[in-house]
C-alpha cells in the first residue's frame, strides 16, 4: 500500500499517506507494491480531459497521461468533502508530473464520491482511492519527483507511494500535523491548501485514529473541480 514515512513514522510505520496504501504505522505515504508492480512509469499517452471536466467518470487508465498542463496558467483545486469545501494552490513548477497527473485525474472525475481511507491526527489525511482499501489506484504510475529537505508543511500535498521508485499513483496526503512536516523529502510535493484548511481540513483529521489510521467516520471527496487560470 501507500504509506507516508515519517521520520521516525517511517521507521515506526505509520503508512498513512501513501498512494496505494496498505501498510500500517508510520509511513504514511506508501501505496500497495502490488498496484505498483503492474502500473508503467513511461510517459503517457492518455489523452486529456477538457478544461472544464469530462462528462462521465473515468477510474482506470491503460497510460499515463499526456501533458495536459498550459505553459504559464495557474492550476487551483476546489475540494468538496462532507466536511465543507477547501481550496489548494497546485504547483506545476516543482512537481509537473505530480501536479499534471492530478488534474488530469480530478478532471476525469476520478476522486469525486470516494473517501479518505487513512487519517492520522497531527499527521495527514491520506486519500485518493476509490476502492478505499490503500491498494486501488489509476492503472499507472508516475515518476518521482522528491522535493528538497524541509519543504513539507501543513496543508502541504504531496504524493504517495511505496517504497519502490516511481510507484506513486492517485493516493495523495495532506500534512496536518509535525509529523508530516519532517516526513523525509521522498514524496512529490505538489500543492498547498491556501483556503479552508482551519474549517474543512481540521475537521476531517477530527475523524482520524492512532496506528493504522481508520477513520471513526467516513470522510468523502464529493468532487474535485479544477480551476485554471
Amino acid at each position: 500500500m501507500r504509506t507516508i514515512a515519517v521520520l521516525a513514522v517511517a521507521a515506526l510505520a505509520l503508512a498513512a499517506c501513501g498512494s496505494d496504501d496498505d501498510s500500517t504505522g508510520d509511513d504514511v505515504a506508501t501505496t500497495d507494491d502490488s498496484v505498483a508492480a503492474n502500473a508503467a512509469t513511461a510517459a503517457g499517452t492518455e489523452e486529456c480531459p477538457p478544461e472544464e471536466g469530462a462528462a462521465e467518470q473515468t477510474r482506470s487508465f491503460d497510460s499515463a497521461p499526456s501533458n495536459c498542463l498550459v505553459d504559464g496558467a495557474t492550476y487551483e483545486a476546489v475540494v468538496s468533502t462532507n466536511k465543507g469545501e477547501f481550496t489548494a494552490a497546485l504547483d506545476p513548477g516543482s512537481a509537473p508530473e505530480a501536479t499534471n497527473n492530478f488534474v488530469f485525474l480530478a478532471r476525469n472525475q476520478y476522486f469525486d464520491d470516494t473517501v479518505c481511507h487513512r487519517i492520522i491526527p497531527d499527521f495527514v489525511v491520506q486519500c485518493g482511492d476509490p476502492t478505499a482499501t490503500g491498494t486501488g489506484g489509476p492503472g499507472y504510475t508516475i515518476v518521482d519527483e522528491p522535493p528538497a529537505p524541509g519543504q513539507y508543511q501543513i496543508g502541504s500535498l504531496a504524493m504517495a507511494k511505496t517504497a519502490a521508485p516511481d510507484s506513486a499513483g492517485s493516493q495523495f496526503f495532506i500534512i496536518t500535523g509535525a509529523q508530516g512536516t519532517s516526513l523525509p523529502p521522498d514524496y512529490a510535493l505538489f500543492g498547498q491548501v491556501t483556503a479552508g484548511f482551519d474549517d474543512t481540513v481540521v475537521a476531517m483529521e477530527a475523524a482520524g485514529t492512532a496506528g493504522a489510521g481508520t477513520p471513526t467516520e467516513p470522510i468523502e471527496i464529493q468532487s474535485i473541480r479544477i480551476v485554471q487560470t
